[in-house]
């Protein structure tokens, strides 16, 4: 691969720059995609699935006229910024990087090669654009809009358990974003304030995932919320196992989540986020600047039941929300 990158390059200085190679897709060569994510690992691409299945369809064609260079930590976020120092020295042409700590880290690194993100709950609250219409910087994409669903997150919750009035909500020690004392800790307690909930919020990381779920049920909490975050995504089966083993009925943000055990999940369609981030790096490829393409926002949310999970808890799951489930894991 460095070789062909060396070939690329001295070819591009060869021919005279950009007034020459007026874009990417025009020229005869294969622009490298760099792929970051906490949760995603080495032998399964996770939310990046359905990007490179877009891409696919939209002709690019892994090791003919594209390279993705795939970073993915497997949970261990310690890996980030040494994986975005290595894409900003092999000059990727174009970052791709799910969220938000992924998103700090590559925007730290480079502030000229584009940097498409598709699992970003604020990418304007949080300064990395100027505004959803018109980022103004070198970070567009699609936000999930994650802020705004945690309450409806416990109002589920609480269908499934009508006696929740102490829902415990598990944050990562380095998110920087779900914090306690936060506004959105604030927010969402008023949100389910009028649901007669109280809501302990407690930090985790992988090293103590199973005693703070302890701390949560001991405090009796009834219910478990699992806020967003890349090592919980890698950490899902043992998030789920935890929840169970400590009877805590849990909604989480991602299917996989749920699919490893959890017993709810509700968010926006994280593959419809990944499927339409195929087409910013596209436009990208062909010249378009990030500066100037729109961040879009989620157009389709999904709800993910498990209920091999209920059934073990002793719940039944109401009719209601079977009904309008997008997924049912029996």
């Amino acid at each position: 691969m460095q070789f062909d990158q060396l070939k690329r390059r001295d070819f591009v200085a060869l021919l005279g720059g950009a007034t020459i190679w007026p874009s990417i897709a025009h020229a005869q060569v294969r622009p490298i995609v760099g792929l970051v994510s906490i949760g995603a690992t080495p032998a399964e691409p996770a939310n990046f699935g359905p990007f490179l299945a877009q891409m696919k369809e939209l002709g690019y064609v892994e090791g003919q006229n594209v390279i993705f260079d795939r970073r993915f930590a497997a949970g261990d976020d310690s890996l980030i910024d040494g994986f975005v120092a290595d894409l900003v020295r092999e000059r990727a042409d174009i970052i791709v990087a799910t969220g938000t700590r992924e998103l700090i880290a590559t925007k730290r690194a480079t502030s000229s090669i584009p940097i498409v993100t598709f699992a970003h709950p604020d990418p304007v609250g949080t300064g990395f654009a100027g505004s959803l219409s018109r980022p103004g910087s070198n970070v567009t994409g699609l936000t999930t809009m994650d802020l705004e669903l945690y309450g409806k997150r416990v109002e589920l919750l609480k269908q499934v358990v009508p006696r929740l009035d102490r829902v415990g909500v598990l944050v990562s020690t380095r998110q920087p974003i779900y914090k306690i004392g936060s506004s959105w800790a604030k927010k969402l307690e008023l949100d389910v304030r009028s649901l007669g909930i109280a809501l302990d919020i407690v930090e985790a990381d992988e090293n103590n995932l199973d005693s703070q779920l302890a701390t949560l049920a001991n405090g009796r909490a009834q219910g478990l919320v699992v806020t967003s975050d890349g090592v919980f995504v890698a950490k899902g089966r043992a998030l789920a196992e935890g929840a169970m083993k400590h009877r805590l009925p849990s909604i989480f943000v991602f299917r996989e989540q749920v699919r490893a055990g959890g017993l709810l999940a509700y968010a926006a369609s994280i593959a419809d986020l990944s499927r339409r981030a195929a087409f910013f790096v596209d436009r990208i490829l062909k010249g378009g600047k990030p500066a100037d393409l729109p961040i879009e926002q989620p157009t389709k949310f999904e709800l993910v039941i498990n209920l091999n999970t209920s059934k073990t808890l002793g719940l039944d799951m109401p009719p209601v929300l079977l009904a309008a489930a997008d997924e049912v894991i029996e």
